[in-house]
């Protein structure tokens, strides 16, 4: 963001033919810690900050992979600049550049959903593909989120898998374990929830927008991609994604679950479950498979 834009209004800066080392920085003051807690106020986590006077930035650099899911060489980097002051004194940049810098609580928020936008147009056909046959993926981490990812070569042309996939849900059902669907349609209503009792507005179209029992539709590119966001009660952001692609005469259907964890609880919810998963987005998918299978043979 500003950055960007004073490396461009820097081809337009006089200077004489002489070099100038400016200081550029943020509209806000502001220290690691209140960074970390505007961060997790926006995040929705609740988080607290212990003071270790013990220990260095360095040795705290070497357990960071451990709480975060960053590359451990990114993180030591990052932990050892908490060595230097970042704070500008030179105000140059103000009579320089006709910017005014954003402040940390923008800028955090612009970041978020900076990640939110570029997070909704990734194909996961692309971003797990490992070159050869297509592969399913299970408990891979993109960042913090977590994602299930599993597919399926279908004897059947993508017109008539995508149809299937356009389906679910409703009096259709979800292709598998639907009394499972239920039950948790009835925890959500518990808590407070919307349940499944929604159904769908059409039994075999959707539109962004459009409930989907506990589901929402976030985005559908017809005959290729439907992506749903969850609506349910869950400590964090799900989605539920379905890509189909030809592939040797027939097609090959990806199905992406993607959980984005709320704190500790979010991390706990995700590998509770887990087991169940492997049961009931396993069925989903072979049962997405033989419908679609049976609809082309009508």
């Amino acid at each position: 963001g500003d950055v960007l834009a004073y490396l461009r209004a820097s081809l337009n800066v006089e200077t004489d033919g002489k070099s100038l080392t400016i200081e550029i920085g943020g509209a806000d003051q502001v220290s690691y810690g209140e960074l970390m807690h505007e961060y997790a106020r926006q995040r929705g986590l609740r988080r607290w900050m212990i003071p270790v006077p013990f220990l260095t930035p360095r040795l705290s650099s070497l357990w960071l992979g451990l709480v975060t899911p960053l590359y451990a060489r990114v993180g030591r980097k990052l932990v050892d600049s908490l060595r230097h002051s970042t704070v500008v004194r030179d105000p140059s940049a103000f009579r320089l550049f006709p910017i005014r810098p954003i402040g940390v609580r923008d800028a955090i928020a612009s970041a978020l959903r900076n990640e939110d936008a570029g997070f909704a147009q990734t194909r996961w056909s692309d971003a797990l593909s490992a070159g050869g046959a297509p592969r399913s993926w299970g408990g891979a981490r993109f960042g913090n989120r977590l994602v299930d990812s599993r597919v399926v070569n279908v004897d059947a042309a993508p017109s008539d898998v995508f149809a299937a996939v356009e389906s679910i849900g409703g009096d259709t059902g979800w292709y598998y374990g639907n009394w499972l669907w239920s039950v948790r349609g009835w925890i959500d209503l518990l808590i407070g929830g919307v349940g499944i009792r929604r159904g769908r507005r059409d039994p075999r179209h959707v539109l962004v927008g459009d409930a989907l029992d506990c589901w929402r539709v976030e985005s559908i590119q017809p005959g290729t991609r439907l992506r749903l966001s969850a609506e349910m009660k869950l400590p964090g952001r799900a989605w539920l994604e379905f890509e189909v692609l030809p592939h040797n005469g027939g097609s090959t259907l990806r199905q992406t679950a993607t959980f984005d964890p709320l704190g500790l609880w979010g991390l706990a919810y995700w590998y509770g479950i887990w087991p169940l998963h492997q049961f009931v987005f396993a069925g989903m998918l072979r049962g997405i498979a033989r419908a679609a299978v049976a609809d082309s043979r009508k």
